[in-house]
Formats: structure tokens, C-alpha cells, sequence
């Protein structure tokens, strides 16, 4: 593997292209390094009460879309983002999943997924009481993205 850094100075934002002959194993794992290791350095600009924070994206444990405002729902707290989902989606590390039209969540955070074959499943997460609802129609890339979770995780250890 060779590793080749170019500079352009009409850049706006850095870009990382991975060349690769097609995508097996070494190149996801390499995608997903690159995009976890910027979103630890990457913060989120949230508000509550007329003051804003900056929070790491995985403090999050999932974002709300109710009337045309968007929360993000921590293990204690609420906060409003100025980002609609769309938004969010394309700038959150691989770890952040849709699971139904209004919601996405932080699959890191997730504890337990009670199935429920005719309605919607319900989601308990790691260190709080929230729970929040999967639809049937996101359930299957939910599943999957856990199952990848947890191979990435043991590929690691």
C-alpha cells in the first residue's frame, strides 16, 4: 500500500481519496479509521437555554426531527441543532445510523433492540433510560450496521 500526500493550496477543506482495485475488507477498515479518527477531533454546535455548546458526536445518543426542529438527545439532556437530519447524516461518523424517518442514531450507544415483527422495534441505549423507536422499514440497515459494529470490534481487540 502506498500512502502519498499532495498539497493544493486552492483547496477549501482537505480531501482523502482511497484508491483501491475494489473494496474488500482493508479498505472499508481503512474508511472507517479515517472518518472515526476526524469525528473525535470534530465537534457539534448545539443550543439550549440561549447557550450553545460544543459536544463531541458521540455524547449524542440520538437526533429528533419534531416539527421542523431538530434535538439532540444525550444520556441526561436535550439540546437543538440548527442542522436538519439530511444535513447531519452526511457529516456523522459511520457509527450513526437512520432509524426511521424522523431519527438517527448513535448504534456506539446502543444497549439492547427489542424486535417486533408487525410494528416498530424499540431501542434501549447504554447509560440512560431513553429508548427510542426503529421503524420496520430502517430495521434490516440497523441490524446490519450492528453486526459490522461488533466484527469491526472484535477485529480490533
Amino acid at each position: 500500500m502506498k500512502i502519498r500526500i499532495e498539497t493544493d493550496k486552492n483547496l477549501r477543506e482537505p480531501e482523502i481519496i482511497i484508491r483501491t482495485r475494489g473494496l474488500d475488507g482493508d479498505s472499508a477498515q481503512l474508511q472507517s479509521a479515517i472518518v472515526n479518527a476526524l469525528a473525535k477531533t470534530r465537534r457539534l454546535t448545539l443550543t439550549r437555554g440561549g447557550k450553545e455548546f460544543y459536544l463531541p458526536p458521540d455524547d449524542v445518543l440520538f437526533f429528533e426531527s419534531v416539527d421542523g426542529r431538530t434535538f439532540a438527545h444525550t444520556a441526561s439532556q436535550i439540546f437543538e441543532s440548527k442542522q436538519r437530519l439530511y444535513e447531519l447524516e452526511d457529516s456523522l461518523p459511520s457509527s450513526f445510523a437512520r432509524i426511521s424517518k424522523s431519527v438517527i442514531a448513535n448504534t456506539r450507544r446502543i444497549l439492547a433492540v427489542t424486535r417486533n415483527l408487525t410494528g416498530p422495534s424499540l431501542i434501549q441505549f447504554r447509560g440512560s433510560h431513553k429508548q427510542i423507536s426503529v421503524s420496520r422499514s430502517y430495521f434490516k440497515m440497523l441490524r446490519d450496521k450492528l453486526n459490522e459494529r461488533s466484527l469491526y470490534e472484535k477485529s480490533n481487540k
